[in-house]
């Protein structure tokens, strides 16, 4: 399956914006809503909070039933630090590769979407075909959350979805959540030599980790397997922890990171309930010593796991279309779930391998991007969903 021209110049195009995450997305939304209105397309575009990032949302065959929704993320994780043998935004061609930052994860097929963007205009399908793109998946899948808000305000109800991650062009139907949380600690500061008139912040967070790392331990021993996942049970770890000032003073202060990845089958509320009902137990001691002493979480980001089925008609179009008489389960968190969550079936299926993604030397190959190009000809050409 030979990759277009257009396709491709499209996807390097992409590649070539920076959209790092802390970084703005418009001139890539731009680019995107400017092709599109060429082509007499209207897009709509959400904001974060300082107009420095958008979403985008176009419909193409305005007037016909709910559509399908192709859904990708804009942004993309940073480079720095790592060893390229090449600039991460060439966009270079070689080896039957496309090379770059976002390659893989997941500007390629944006591009390819936007590419056939006229096809989908004089598409015969009873069904339009909703473009979404969408800020910040990244670091918590902030900006989608605003996409589909304002789909819900303007009454806008796609029928289906397809998140194209890097699924190797296999249809993926579930994967785990990430929810991830700070804790910060307040104790009370002392000479290390009067360590009763304090209350150590290391030390009680020290007694937190240890409880969500006991909590890691039962999912290992105790949780009900969920076949298909490389690791079969909800798991948590603890990523960050900064505290303390001097060997010689009692630490006031400290906080960790720490985060959930739980099965669709699992209750990510109720970990985190665990974990601050524990926390919670220890502070009337603490308040003893220091009235002000405590706990305080901050959630850092919130990604719901995704559990669509082999049998939704969506999932049966995306076998169709990719050629795959199987399904797969994803490891990696994506937009899936807030899409299901909202009412839309949902499928995840992309070019490209998450292997690759945020990866030095990030590529997918031209012959899944070819692929990927056969899969939205023949959405051109579907005549139902299913």
């Amino acid at each position: 399956m030979k990759l277009s021209p257009h396709a491709l110049e499209l996807a390097q195009t992409l590649v070539r914006m920076n959209t790092v995450s802390d970084q703005s997305n418009l001139e890539l939304i731009h680019f995107i809503r400017d092709h599109l209105a060429r082509l007499g397309v209207k897009s709509r575009l959400t904001f974060n909070a300082d107009k420095t990032k958008a979403n985008l949302f176009a419909t193409l065959g305005e007037g016909k039933s709910a559509g399908v929704i192709l859904s990708g993320h804009t942004d993309t994780v940073p480079w720095d630090g790592q060893d390229w043998s090449m600039d991460p935004l060439s966009a270079l061609v070689k080896d039957d590769r496309l090379y770059g930052r976002g390659s893989a994860d997941m500007k390629a097929f944006i591009g390819i979407a936007v590419s056939h963007a006229e096809q989908f205009l004089n598409s015969n399908a009873p069904f339009a075909i909703h473009l979404a793109f969408s800020y910040e998946e990244e670091i918590g899948c902030f900006g989608v959350k605003e996409l589909i808000a304002d789909l819900r305000d303007a009454n806008i109800k796609p029928l289906a979805c397809i998140v194209g991650e890097p699924t190797s062009m296999v249809p993926a139907i579930a994967h785990k959540g990430v929810y991830r949380y700070k804790c910060c600690v307040r104790g009370k500061e002392a000479h290390s030599s009067l360590t009763p008139h304090s209350v150590n912040a290391i030390e009680m967070a020290a007694r937190v980790v240890g409880r969500v790392r006991d909590m890691a331990e039962d999912f290992e021993k105790n949780e009900p397997r969920f076949e298909g996942f490389d690791v079969p049970f909800s798991t948590t770890s603890v990523g960050q922890f900064h505290g303390g000032i001097a060997d010689n003073v009692v630490p006031r202060d400290a906080e960790f990171r720490y985060e959930f990845r739980d099965l669709p089958t699992a209750n990510a509320a109720q970990m985190q309930s665990e974990v601050v009902a524990y926390a919670k137990s220890l502070e009337p001691r603490m308040k003893q010593v220091a009235p002000a002493a405590g706990f305080s979480f901050e959630t850092i980001c919130e990604i719901p796991s995704f559990l669509g089925s082999k049998d939704d008609p969506v999932t049966r179009l995306a076998q169709t279309l990719s050629g795959e008489k199987s399904t797969t389960l994803v490891a990696f968190g994506t937009e899936a779930g807030l899409f299901k969550n909202a009412g839309i079936s949902t499928v995840v299926c992309g070019p490209g391998s998450i292997q690759q993604a945020h990866q030095p030397d990030e590529y997918v190959s031209l012959e899944q991007l070819g692929r990927c190009e056969a899969f939205m000809q023949g959405l051109a050409r579907t005549t139902a969903i299913g």
